[in-house]
């Protein structure tokens, strides 16, 4: 099912013929990686390349007493000592409270993490590269581990920087005033605790990188699988105390990011220094244990919330404390706030809430640092939210789906600003779970909780609506005090000699379609078949600036400066067209790949080759700047642009084994104009696929002393194909006003809803026997402990 439709006043967009913006085109990017001719940093070969291979920290929190080389191999093992002219990773912010923790990229006097990095070594092979780790003594002096929230800012905790006096990277607060006299005064009260589970990213491709130095250039070149090469380069600047200039960041095919790959990794600048140091190639891979257990945790949310709302459930009031642990160290360059700060702004969502206040915490821990993940604290967010709507909704006895219905943002109200500051540009939020309840079938699905399922196993519906924030800019990023703060955008468009175009864009592509989309918002300007239009990404060395593919910003931004670039290539070329076809500019037209005028036509071809070969043919008055464009882009508003969507799902709960099963799924989503409908779709398919894993089966345990228990697949558990239903889709094109061809963000939005409706539909699966779920994953375990503690609380009030 596909609803296309705009909701506002915009300008209806022509049918789209040819394979401009809206069209389902094969992406350009799939004819090698189909065929296994794409080139990840694991398939690069040097001459006189080494491995490189890292001794980590077997335990949390320790003293580093001595660090003992293998004898015969001293040459070839690193320490801190060692590598003394490499700075520590130092990530700054300029908001108040914030407490700055270096982080050495070879670990110097203390462990504060299990993986954290004693040594590295390099040889031939990695094989060889870990034997010579094994071989290298690590002797240490055990400290207590910190390993959850609680203990973390427990009075007389251990302390993990000592110079801080406490466990506390950032606390934060936000008061719009007027709880206490809705809590006097509100008819409805609900208090609930949330938590979500830490979890690993898991991209296709793991980490890795290949350094060298390259002599003709006298510079240092870095193929790295990073989601933000021109970021990259910037952070090994400041590390390796070499000028910018001198770094070339040219990353390879990138199999995956989701938000692991947008970091200043320790093994980037250590394996980049090697290769500044010794003038010769080195290479490192991730494994799937080092990914584990070292550089890609998320999501650890805890929420102590309290909602009021009147007799029917109208929102009044939330009040909230969030506490998020962010693990050892801040990461480079969005430092460890940055999942709190998102946390605390969009917990309202799309609802309407008249006042709120709000606490967070980002807790230092001894645990890996704590990257940005899909979504960035909007999955716990809209878990912890939507959660609280369907208790809210229990609490006046009345439909959850009714309840949020009448509490979402209406259209009319559009554009809203709400209670912390967010700018929702545009869209229809009630209509979206308006569509979600018809598809689910939501009606039928409560006749059939009446008669029951032959199995014995409970049926379940919920819904889970949310707003995802895409392509936030300057204003966002300046008042969150991090290092590098997001500007314009920046794309070069080229008109070749033989009439094709090359686009270059500093912004790299991680398995999100930019070789396709980006040639697509070209081809709707300059009308030529993508085919023609090659895409170059990310190559610091010879794409414009940007700070690269996060935020849902690729098509927003990258997407509006090809844009704006290619129209002001399309001025140029109309001017020469005119010339050659003596007519007015204004009398040309681009159609079907070529110019037209009132009496003919011209190819692109041929206005090439009037520029580069026949110059002669040209006006004396021409425009010497050439066939050659750089533009650059950002929003009419650069606080963000919000996409939005409806997910339900109807689950059946096994209540003898806990096992759930996800019987039917829809997305309702409103991303604005679909430049790709195939690559939108592909990216909700992709994740709700990552948000089913939040919801029932992904997590990172660790015990009591930090170490961590799910360190191979066999634990941690991903969700695969008999596991994942048919997901439908339904589009709503809500233009937004304030960007080009009111496009907006998609890439995260699919993993945000997920957890919300999936649990929401457990608990209404369950609401018969009294249990319900506030933690994910909802594991087995979980709905079976929910349900003995609803039989014990039944049995004891029985008693009473």
């Amino acid at each position: 099912m596909s609803v296309d439709q705009d909701t506002r006043d915009h300008e209806t967009h022509p049918a789209v013929s040819g394979e401009g913006i809206g069209a389902r085109v094969r992406r350009k990017e799939d004819a090698r990686h189909l065929m296994g001719r794409g080139r990840f940093a694991g398939d690069i070969r040097m001459p006189g390349m080494s491995d490189v291979a890292f001794l980590r920290s077997p335990v949390a929190h320790a003293r580093i007493l001595s660090v003992t080389k293998p004898q015969g191999r001293e040459g070839e093992v690193f320490t801190s000592a060692d590598c003394a002219d490499v700075a520590d990773i130092i990530t700054r912010s300029t908001i108040p409270g914030y407490k700055l923790s270096a982080h050495p990229p070879l670990a110097r006097d203390k462990v504060r993490f299990v993986g954290d990095i004693v040594a590295m070594a390099y040889a031939p092979t990695r094989a060889e590269a870990e034997d010579i780790c094994e071989a290298t003594l690590f002797d240490y002096e055990e400290l207590p581990a910190i390993v959850d929230c609680d203990s973390g800012r427990a009075p007389g905790a251990a302390l993990l920087h000592e110079a801080w006096g406490d466990n506390l990277f950032l606390e934060t607060s936000f008061d719009s005033g007027g709880i206490e006299e809705v809590a006097r005064t509100a008819a409805v009260k609900v208090e609930k605790r949330f938590r979500t589970g830490r979890q690993c990213m898991h991209p296709m491709e793991g980490k890795g990188l290949v350094a060298w130095w390259d002599f003709q250039n006298d510079t240092l070149v870095v193929n790295t699988s990073t989601q933000v090469p021109h970021m990259i380069r910037a952070g090994l600047a400041e590390t390796l105390g070499l000028p910018e200039a001198q770094i070339r960041i040219a990353p390879p095919d990138v199999g995956g990011g989701f938000g692991y790959k947008c970091l200043l990794q320790p093994e980037e600048v250590l394996v980049a220094w090697l290769a500044m140091t010794l003038k010769r190639p080195f290479r490192w891979i991730e494994d799937r244990r080092e990914h584990l257990t070292a550089g890609a945790n998320a999501r650890e949310h805890e929420y102590v919330i309290t909602a009021y709302a009147d007799a029917r459930g109208k929102l009044l009031a939330l009040d909230a404390e969030v506490a998020v642990n962010v693990g050892a160290y801040s990461v480079w360059p969005f430092t460890a706030c940055l999942e709190a700060a998102q946390a605390g702004g969009n917990l309202p969502g799309p609802y309407i809430w008249p006042h709120y206040r709000c606490k967070t915490f980002s807790v230092a821990t001894n645990k890996p640092p704590f990257a940005p993940y899909r979504g960035v604290a909007r999955p716990g967010v809209c878990f912890a939210m939507e959660l609280t709507i369907d208790a809210v909704a229990a609490a006046v006895g009345r439909e959850a789906v009714d309840v949020r219905a009448e509490n979402l943002v209406p259209a009319s109200a559009m554009p809203y600003l709400n209670i912390t500051k967010k700018f929702y540009d545009s869209g229809d939020y009630p209509a979206s779970l308006a569509t979600a309840r018809e598809m689910i079938g939501f009606d039928a699905i409560r006749a059939r909780q009446q008669a029951g399922e032959k199995d014995g196993r409970r049926i379940g519906v919920g819904f889970s609506t949310y707003t995802e924030q895409s392509a936030h800019g300057t204003k966002v990023f300046a008042s969150w005090g991090t290092p590098l703060v997001p500007g314009y955008e920046q794309a070069t468009i080229r008109l070749n000699p033989d009439g094709s175009a090359d686009v270059k864009a500093g912004i790299h592509t991680i398995g999100q379609g930019l070789e396709t989309t980006l040639a697509q918002v070209a081809s709707e300007i300059l009308t030529l078949p993508i085919a023609q239009i090659r895409v170059t990404l990310g190559d610091t060395a010879t794409t414009p600036f940007s700070t690269g593919a996060y935020a849902s910003r690729g098509m927003v931004m990258a997407g509006g400066a090809v844009s704006k670039a290619a129209q002001k290539l399309a001025e140029k070329v109309k001017a020469l067209a005119a010339h050659l076809m003596q007519c007015a500019a204004e009398q040309v037209r681009f159609e079907g790949g070529a110019i037209h005028g009132p009496t003919g036509s011209v190819t692109f071809s041929e206005i090439a080759r009037a520029w580069y070969r026949t110059p002669e043919v040209l006006p004396d008055a021409v425009d010497t700047g050439g066939l050659e464009v750089t533009e650059g882009y950002k929003p009419d508003v650069d606080t963000g642009l919000f996409s939005y969507a409806t997910h339900a799902a109807l689950v059946a709960v096994d209540v003898k084994t806990g096992a759930t099963e996800i019987l039917d799924y829809v997305v309702v989503e409103d991303c604005g104009r679909m430049v790709n409908p195939m690559i939108v779709e592909g990216q909700a398919y992709g994740g709700v696929a990552q948000g089913i894993g939040t919801a029932l089966f992904e997590e990172s345990t660790y015990d009591s002393e930090g170490q961590p228990l799910a360190s191979t697949l066999v634990d941690y558990l991903l969700p695969g194909p008999t596991e994942l239903p048919k997901v439908r889709i339904a589009h709503t094109e809500t233009l937004s006003p304030f960007s080009a061809h009111g496009i907006k963000g998609v890439g995260e939005g699919g993993a945000i809803a997920p957890a919300g409706a999936i649990v929401n539909a457990i608990n209404d699966a369950l609401k018969g026997l009294g249990a319900t779920l506030c933690e994910i994953p909802a594991t087995p375990e979980r709905v079976l402990a929910a349900l003995a503690e609803a039989r014990r609380t039944t049995s004891g009030r029985s008693a009473a």
